[in-house]
């Protein structure tokens, strides 16, 4: 019996937003240019920014209104 050794490929996740996709670096790499133009950027290279909030403030909510029950004659 022979074994099928298969070579680890390194996975790149892209994503445009919306969808998070992973293609292999080897294939990212010959079709940048068409990546870039579908809108997808590297995930490593965006840099989400954290909102500090200082409001201390808190809202109180109405309860809810309760329905009555429907009679059926």
């Amino acid at each position: 019996m022979t074994k099928i050794i298969t070579p680890v490929v390194p996975l790149v996740k892209l994503t445009n937003g919306q969808k998070t996709i992973e293609r292999s670096k080897i294939q990212y790499e010959s079709n940048i240019k068409h990546f870039t133009m579908r809108g997808f950027k590297l995930v490593s290279d965006i840099v989400k920014e954290v909102k500090e909030t200082t409001n201390d403030k808190v809202v109180k909510l109405k309860p809810k209104k309760k329905k009555g029950k429907k009679w059926n004659n």
